[in-house]
């Protein structure tokens, strides 16, 4: 378990419906029983209820064997400095070799290492139902012998905690606030030749922050953060590779939208701690995530994974010059990884699912494959059959409203809000359209855009609870033109949240995000035509595991196709996913 979760993600969402169906019969509303039709009607392609063993069972794992040239790792890239050993950064059974840690569609934590293979890894926590944003693995950072863990809570609190045990952390010994600035946060290794790991930091705009660390971990364990860098906004993704070319130092392997990969070599100077990027590939935009293993074939250089949609992945081994032998097959299943600790994208959280509704009112969930596919169908209920109501009011999924990392419901009933099951407030009957794409303030909060029947577009700050908003600020007017706005994460790749509108000719814009909530969205930008086509649209999050946001629709005909990002701002071209769908009047 990762960190002593004690309520499943599934009962919880359940128990949401249920805290929503039992208000619905308090105010005295019977509860229609389901249409035959619905009972009647086959389940969608893809959509049979069964259960779903892909998300506990465990992925394949073949790397190369391990030798022992480790006493000449540099190579033809010189020798490696004796007095600045490099180190794993993730050594979680203490054998001195990296390991390889991930996050599954379960929710739960999973450490796969090479004396004790897979097992779950728990990080000690207050709130049971919390989920880091991210986990990054620096390395030792005190000299203590043992690897320490940090994670990023969707808020921007970063908290450190030292590895206990094979199997967990310590509690949290430092704490640090305003990360969410950050779009990404990653561990190269050792920048300045210290023999500590320390910190990049990426904002959304592209400038680069450099956090030396201090040897400390009870204190501050790292400096303030210096500007070092600009311009690396054309990556998405960025992958801290510890010492890939034998000189003792952090290196970074950098990808663009268009695959090419590049390489910044460290240059011990932490005020400068790259040297000039080389192009070192190209063509790796095939992959979905790209992910520092450190040394894996026990030559003392850093190496990479890369796991492409359909859960293969690739194992690149260092040559010692900044680039990398061609790849071997490393295994199969790994898009039950919903994230790894290193990968190089841009983190994703809240929403990787979506709800569709019957005429009747009763509604299944689809849950990610994280690979471009969804689970067969699951109801909505603890019991195994659909609970009802959902035909009374008016009915939206969000991005996540609290630290749980996971979609709430919005519910308008005789003018009642309610978010997540909590009771919000009364006379939001004005509004005909409700939005939760996520942090649009910049807070690290999820927050709600709400429209009224005059077009004009209010934005409630969220608290970070899921239990109430902020007082509303109008941010937008003549949004009635449209007949649908979606949105959950980040579609163009800067780690902001965006918004889509669809309107009445079809056509498709996009909103970028600006992390700003007096001005919270940027000039629209169309990016299709045609979308008018689609009964349902809708913004399921991250479907395809590369971290940005993708979208849904629902054809006249039942059939189900798949928009996914680009990273650009834009989308690629749609892909058929299913059919069948037309027995539900509404997909959120």
């Amino acid at each position: 378990m990762e960190t002593g979760r004690s309520v499943p993600a599934r009962s919880k969402r359940a128990r949401r419906i249920a805290a929503c169906t039992a208000l619905v019969l308090s105010a005295g509303m019977l509860l229609a029983a389901p249409a035959s039709a619905d009972n009647a009607a086959p389940a969608p392609s893809g959509a049979t209820r069964k259960s779903a063993p892909e998300l506990g069972s465990q992925p394949t794992l073949v790397l190369p064997k391990r030798t022992a040239k480790e006493s000449g790792a540099a190579g033809a890239a010189g020798t490696r400095a004796a007095a600045v050993p490099v180190k794993p950064r993730l050594d979680v059974d203490g054998d001195g070799h990296g390991d390889l840690m991930y996050r599954g569609l379960d929710g739960e934590l999973y450490a796969i290492t090479n004396t004790t293979g897979a097992g779950p890894y728990m990080i000690r926590r207050d709130d049971n139902e919390e989920m880091a944003k991210d986990i990054i693995a620096p390395g030792d950072l005190d000299g203590d012998g043992t690897s320490d863990v940090i994670t990023l809570s969707a808020t921007g609190k970063l908290s450190l905690r030292q590895h206990s045990t094979w199997s967990g952390t310590g509690p949290i010994t430092w704490s640090g606030t305003g990360w969410q600035k950050y779009n990404k946060v990653i561990a190269p290794g050792d920048l300045n030749g210290d023999g500590r790991g320390d910190l990049l930091a990426r904002t959304p705009s592209g400038d680069i922050y450099v956090y030396v660390s201090t040897g400390k971990v009870g204190g501050a364990p790292f400096k303030p953060g210096v500007k070092v860098g600009y311009g690396w906004g054309v990556y998405d993704q960025i992958v801290g590779a510890n010492d890939v070319n034998g000189d003792g130092l952090g290196d970074v392997i950098a990808r663009t939208t268009g695959g090419d990969l590049y390489f910044y070599a460290g240059s011990g100077d932490p005020a400068k701690p790259f040297k000039a990027r080389v192009k070192t590939g190209y063509g790796f935009d095939v992959y979905n995530q790209l992910v520092g293993m450190d040394d894996i074939d026990g030559d003392g250089l850093g190496d990479i994974i890369a796991r492409k949609p359909d859960g293969v992945i690739y194992t690149y081994l260092s040559t010692g010059r900044g680039t990398f032998a061609p790849r071997v097959a490393g295994g199969t299943g790994w898009n039950k990884a919903a994230q790894f600790v290193g990968e190089g994208g841009n983190p994703d959280y809240g929403k990787h699912t979506l709800l569709a509704s019957t005429h009747s009112g009763y509604a299944w969930w689809y849950r990610s494959r994280n690979n471009g596919q969804f689970f067969p169908r699951d109801a909505n209920s603890p019991y195994g059959e659909p609970a009802g109501g959902m035909g009374l009011g008016k009915y939206w999924l969000a991005s996540s409203f609290s630290n749980d990392g996971q979609a709430d419901e919005l519910w308008i009933f005789q003018g009642q809000l309610f978010a997540g099951g909590n009771f919000i407030g009364r006379g939001w009957e004005v509004y005909d359209s409700l939005t939760g794409p996520g942090d649009l303030s910049g807070d690290g909060k999820g927050d709600l855009l709400a429209r009224d029947a005059k077009g004009n577009l209010y934005l409630y700050k969220g608290n970070g609870l899921g239990t109430k908003f902020e007082p509303k600020v109008k941010v937008g007017y003549g949004w009635n033109t449209y007949t649908k706005i979606v949105g959950a994460g980040d579609l163009s790749g800067d780690g902001l949240a965006d918004v889509v509108a669809r309107d009445t000719k079809g056509d498709l814009y996009l909103y970028k995000g600006t992390g700003n909530a007096a001005a919270p969205l940027k000039a629209r930008v169309k990016i299709g035509t045609g979308y008018n086509i689609y009964k349902q649209f809708a913004a399921p999050g991250d479907i395809d595991g590369d971290g940005k946001a993708d979208l849904v629709g629902v054809d006249g005909k039942g059939d189900v196709y798949l928009y996914t990002s680009t990273g650009t701002g834009k989308i690629a071209k749609r892909v058929k996913i299913g059919y069948g769908w037309n027995i539900y009047n509404n997909v959120y």
